[in-house]
């Protein structure tokens, strides 16, 4: 399940954007303005909002580090900006002077792309705040762009239609036609498709048009051959155009927003759809994961912005693969697990999970049973295969006590199997 646990209602027009830092929300308007909300209870933070910009604020993004706010306008400029105090830390002119549209940071935060309505991109030194390249697309205006997870190449979109595939040196490695009315968004996810063979590294890219298609693409990467882009598939969810579409942090989901006023988010393993959302009243517009919660952000045309929450269910169902779900818990601590379960709601949990030692890596081999049986056993642990032949032969009784058996799931005894598992790390070295 999908629960809306806010709505936003602060702009005074169509919302454009919307991103997430690990602390931060920031969305941006038609009304000239950013706003700022702070995680916790998404009460606006006291130096919102933040007003510089003469005109509409297409876009705004934070640094991967999250040190930085990153804003863009019809007024031509790119502002950088402290999220931590509202403090502007420069002001960034298109050389064109065209409206800019679209502005990404580098997953090292070191490098800004800002592309306008005029098809020129320019590729910004984010610490210097100098201009560092600048190119340009034959047709359109640029409305999309998305860099790869490793950092050597970014793409952009136009309302053209073309992905146009750059290095960071700026130099034009590929152009086609994706979108035959025009591209909207793009997004890499961050995660492999899979290990490949030595060298290579494969990464889903989503772009998405007035086409009302969501277009899924395979990128490779290589030191030999540089990159390939192959098209993969197409997703048809929606009736009308597809403005807005992004990964979650973890690889495992796909959000779309549409002219249709609906949400859909998908499995990105199976391109199933998880869930439609049709809270919004006019065009979705923009829709942003959170990086460290299973939060969602989407805003609208309706001048409101939605916060959704996802439950332990969906967490489940876009688990397609473990080594997926590896890279977004894997490394928690009992801690982090614990404010995991605070944020998605499931505070009763967090007792049970503390008295099983329960980790980022115990978590991810979890299972629905286990959690519906709240990881409760009768006090006594025994060899799985002779507790399986004891239960076959119709016994409903724990063969310690000889008390009736409340449930006949197994559930591991965790506390017990991570002693012996890093004992034998500690006596096999």
């Amino acid at each position: 399940m999908v629960k809306l646990i806010y709505t936003l209602a602060d702009h005074g027009d169509d919302i454009n954007c919307c991103a997430f830092s690990s602390s931060l929300l920031a969305t941006c308007s038609l009304d000239k303005t950013i706003r700022l909300y702070s995680l916790s209870d998404f009460t606006e933070v006291p130096h919102s909002p933040l007003k510089f910009h003469t005109y509409a604020v297409h876009c705004c993004c934070f640094s991967p580090s999250g040190h930085i706010l990153a804003s863009c306008s019809t007024d031509g400029t790119t502002v950088l900006w402290n999220p931590h105090s509202g403090q502007t830390l420069s002001v960034m002119e298109q050389p064109s002077g065209s409206p800019v549209r679209v502005c990404r940071f580098s997953p090292d935060s070191t490098c800004l792309v800002s592309g306008a309505a005029d098809g020129t991109v320019v590729l910004w030194n984010a610490q210097s705040y100098k201009l560092y390249r600048c190119g340009s697309v034959k047709d359109g205006s640029l409305v999309a762009c998305a860099f790869s997870p490793n950092g050597s190449l970014f793409v952009t979109g136009s309302s053209c239609g073309d992905l146009t595939v750059w290095d960071d040196k700026m130099r034009c490695l590929h152009s086609e036609k994706a979108h035959d009315l025009g591209i909207t968004c793009c997004d890499f996810s961050s995660q492999p498709v899979s290990d490949g063979e030595q060298g290579l590294q494969f990464f889903r890219l989503a772009s998405c048009g007035q086409d009302c298609q969501i277009k899924i693409w395979v990128v490779s990467f290589t030191h030999i051959s540089g990159f390939e882009l192959k098209y993969k598939s197409t997703l048809r969810g929606h009736h009308a155009p597809v403005l807005a579409c992004a990964f979650s942090h973890n690889g495992q989901m796909l959000v779309s927003g549409s002219v249709d006023k609906s949400v859909i988010v998908y499995d990105t393993n199976t391109e199933n759809v998880l869930h439609t959302l049709t809270q919004h009243t006019r065009y979705v517009t923009t829709c942003a994961f959170a990086p460290n919660v299973l939060l969602l952000a989407t805003g609208s045309m309706d001048k409101t912005v939605n916060i959704w929450q996802f439950d332990m269910e969906t967490l489940f169902q876009a688990r397609s693969t473990e080594d997926q779900l590896k890279h977004f818990t894997e490394d928690w601590s009992e801690d982090d697990v614990s404010e995991w379960l605070c944020a998605q709601d499931l505070k009763d949990l967090v007792g049970i999970f503390k008295m099983n030692n329960i980790d980022g890596r115990e978590l991810l081999n979890l299972t629905k049973e286990s959690l519906a049986d709240d990881l409760k056993i009768d006090g006594y642990s025994y060899e799985k295969e002779a507790m399986e032949n004891w239960i076959s032969k119709k016994k409903r009784t724990s063969p310690m006590t000889n008390l009736v058996l409340p449930s006949v799931v197994l559930t591991p005894n965790r506390t017990l199997k991570m002693a012996i598992n890093r004992w034998l790390e500690t006596h096999q070295k």
